[in-house]
């Protein structure tokens, strides 16, 4: 008998047998099935098994988180005694797409294309947070470290270029990631994103000032007037410039004969697209990312108690189902203005009270696998990864998870009050100071005490002496 033969019999059984799963991979912590009716889990037997430490839906994919070490075991065992055969992490993300709506397969399209890129921007974040330390004033002296020390000025400079280069040229980072996404060549993808950002277009960023004196560049197509801008800090313009590279790329290697591809599909599609994007797709869609970035701003100036209690109630829902994803573009386009963006510090802060709730649940349970479980994943939660608080012990209890947000949405209200600003997207835990603005240190620091201590209180003292759940 294998180890964990019986295990995985009883697994199977709670997702409602073999003849349910469509198809089934595995990550790092989780076993991942395209179900055919989800509808058939029993989700109260699957989680009394006991290697399985939660279970949560979403894209189209049924998730049961076992462990780092057995998840890999387990799904080898299920593989060797069932029909099932093994899959791909794209079989299965394809598998489950297929019973998505529309808006599910927006948001998965977004999650597709950021993910890939935010281990640039996450170090970028922190680089610019140590630059931050270096340039900041008020941090150790009343003036900037690098004044009172000049010899580390350019060390400073050096340490600015490298941080800020993921910015400068984030359009070649999100065309690299979108047009591979959308099937065509990333090379061409990147080629695209610095087509965007050319150093003879007039800079995004003095372009407000630009056309207020009435100096804007302009080409003339033709009798056409086109304004001769960039798109640097932009995220929509090279997003759905990367959809018609993409499919214009597709569309001519499907009919130009092999001998010549290489002189006629990269030139023609990175030609009719540079003219779509500088005519029609970059004008269009600057002014829609212009006004989704504005519409959040004027939310935050007008009424941050209400726009930082909002989000700090509806990130960890958002987790969930995945569409926090489609708020890192306005992160990002925040960030690219060079102002700073105040949703990532509220982000930060949502994912500290998660592992405060998990950290509660340790002094709670009377279970050693779940104190653990606890333990380990409120630290994972504490640096930046959530996934293990929220889904394995939060959610599954449900009283921790509302614990958690009632911590974040007083810890979001208050920073959003005072005005905190996050000058790049770092690290969303404790290390996520070095991303917030110096000068915006101790309104931050404050709100990161109200989660450590708001959600552990309230889910402690709920836990032992409201609940009935004997845990």
């Amino acid at each position: 008998m294998q180890k964990y033969e019986q295990q995985v019999r009883e697994l199977l059984e709670a997702i409602g047998g073999e003849e349910n799963v469509d198809k089934a991979t595995h990550c790092v912590t989780r076993l991942r099935f395209a179900l055919k009716d989800e509808s058939k889990v029993d989700s109260e037997k699957l989680e009394s098994i006991d290697i399985v430490k939660g279970s949560f839906s979403t894209n189209g994919q049924f998730q049961v988180i076992i462990g780092q070490g057995t998840v890999d075991q387990v799904y080898r065992e299920m593989v060797a005694m069932t029909d099932i055969g093994e899959s791909s992490k794209d079989d299965v993300k394809s598998a489950g797409s297929k019973k998505m709506n529309p808006f599910q397969k927006a948001v998965k399209t977004l999650a597709d294309i950021f993910i890939p890129i935010l281990p640039a921007i996450v170090t970028a974040g922190l680089l610019l947070g140590l630059n931050n330390i270096l340039t900041g004033e008020g941090i150790f002296f009343d003036e900037a470290l690098i004044e009172v020390y000049p010899q580390w000025a350019d060390m400073a400079e050096i340490i600015n270029i490298i941080a800020s280069a993921a910015f400068a040229f984030l359009p070649a980072l999100i065309g690299w990631s979108a047009v591979r996404r959308f099937g065509g060549s990333d090379l061409l993808g990147i080629v695209l994103g610095l087509i965007m950002v050319h150093p003879d277009l007039l800079n995004a960023w003095a372009y407000a000032d630009a056309q207020a004196a009435g100096d804007v560049p302009m080409w003339n197509l033709f009798g056409l007037e086109v304004e001769a801008i960039g798109y640097q800090g932009q995220v929509l313009p090279v997003l759905f410039a990367s959809y018609i590279l993409s499919k214009i790329e597709l569309f001519l290697r499907k009919r130009v004969p092999d001998a010549i591809q290489l002189l006629v599909v990269a030139p023609v599609a990175l030609l009719a697209t540079g003219f779509i994007t500088f005519v029609a797709i970059g004008p269009l869609t600057f002014a829609l990312g212009n006004g989704i970035t504005g519409g959040f701003v004027w939310l935050f100036d007008v009424l941050p108690a209400l726009g930082g209690l909002v989000y700090g109630i509806m990130y960890a829902p958002l987790v969930i189902t995945g569409m926090h994803h489609a708020f890192l573009a306005v992160d990002l386009q925040l960030t690219g203005t060079g102002d700073g963006t105040f949703l990532w510090p509220i982000l930060a802060l949502s994912n500290i009270a998660q592992g405060s709730a998990a950290l509660a649940m340790m002094f709670v349970s009377r279970s050693e696998n779940l104190k653990g479980l606890s333990g380990t994943s409120a630290v994972s939660a504490y640096l930046g990864v959530t996934e293990p608080a929220m889904f394995g012990v939060n959610i599954r209890y449900r009283y921790p998870f509302v614990c958690a947000i009632i911590g974040s949405a007083i810890a979001g209200t208050f920073i959003s009050i005072s005005g905190v600003l996050a000058s790049a997207i770092g690290v969303g835990g404790i290390p996520a100071f070095l991303s917030i603005f110096p000068q915006d240190w101790v309104p931050f620091f404050i709100g990161m005490f109200i989660v450590l201590i708001v959600p552990f209180t309230l889910t402690y003292l709920y836990g032992k002496f409201v609940s009935k759940e004997k845990i």
